[in-house]
């Protein structure tokens, strides 16, 4: 399969550890010497509607990424603690849980 840098922007990115959706791909390190792509760049989210700045960026290595699909791109790799991209469950959902 062939894709466009393009194309890769569009994918969602999931960690299989947790299946945590970690955004969509924003940016691409590659190599210029060899043509290599190197990492894909994941943009944190913004704190407070952007007010705040905002998380660390997520840098995946090449080596992590397991399947790039028509719509979704699986990683497995792990995620450091102060990683604040994870999607996270607000109280008022965790109250109609059955």
């Amino acid at each position: 399969m062939n894709c466009f840098v393009t194309d890769m922007r569009e994918k969602e990115v999931i960690n299989l550890r947790d299946g945590c959706r970690l955004g969509a791909v924003c940016d691409v390190e590659f190599d210029t010497c060899s043509g290599n792509i190197i990492s894909l760049i994941i943009f944190g989210k913004g704190k407070m509607l952007g007010l705040m700045g905002r998380c660390d960026d997520i840098k995946i290595c090449w080596n992590d990424i397991k399947v790039i699909g028509d719509d979704i791109i699986l990683v497995d790799m792990e995620l450091p603690k102060q990683c604040c991209n994870r999607q996270k469950e607000s109280a008022f959902n965790s109250l109609f849980k059955s």
